[in-house]
């Protein structure tokens, strides 16, 4: 619970009450390898935190083909955002790649907090906006760079990722097939 309430305090200030109430409505959750925390055709009803582990945020595309779109590991919220705060069903799966341990909390706790906490909707916007940020700043690359920069770039910002997923997501998430990935990485050792 300590690692949720110092990232929290990152983003605002809250007093040991708020804290307390925030503690008292989450509760832990372990999610084993290749379960998942939400899925596609279904509406999102928790937000996570992972303390141990790592997820991914996948599609399939039109072909049939199981896309990764983004690895979460340790101390980042995982939520499917637009179909929790909107209760719509998700177009992607939630997946624990690895076993993983999680602190969550239900919609209606999450509304709760919401609207008996002040400024917690303030502190909810600085982390979805960072979350937004960090986005932008994984798949940008991926559009502009050659594969292999690509990869590098990855073991350079996600150093702790890298060696805990599979080699068909992270040529997935790369944009290349895993042949290519193999290559690449025979060639940069």
């Amino acid at each position: 619970m300590k690692e949720l309430v110092e990232y929290i305090l990152q983003f605002g200030n809250l007093n040991q009450q708020q804290i307390d109430l925030i503690t008292k409505k989450a509760t832990e959750l372990e999610v084993r390898k290749d379960e998942y925390f939400s899925e596609a055709g279904k509406i999102s009803v928790q937000v996570g935190f992972v303390i141990e582990g790592v997820m991914r945020v996948c599609y399939y595309n039109n072909q049939g083909e199981e896309i990764t779109k983004y690895f979460i590991d340790e101390n980042n919220l995982v939520v499917d955002l637009e179909s929790f705060n909107n209760s719509v069903c998700s177009s992607a799966y939630v997946q624990a790649v690895t076993d993983c341990k999680l602190i969550v909390f239900s919609k209606p706790d999450w509304d709760e907090l919401l609207h008996t906490i002040i400024g917690w909707d303030t502190i909810v916007h600085k982390i979805i906006a960072r979350a937004l940020m960090q986005k932008v700043d994984r798949r940008s690359p991926l559009v502009t760079e050659d594969a292999t920069t690509r990869y590098l770039t990855f073991l350079e910002k996600f150093p702790k990722v890298a060696n805990r997923v599979p080699l068909s997501y992270l040529a997935s998430y790369l944009g290349i097939t895993q042949s290519s990935l193999s290559r690449i990485r025979k060639n940069i050792r």
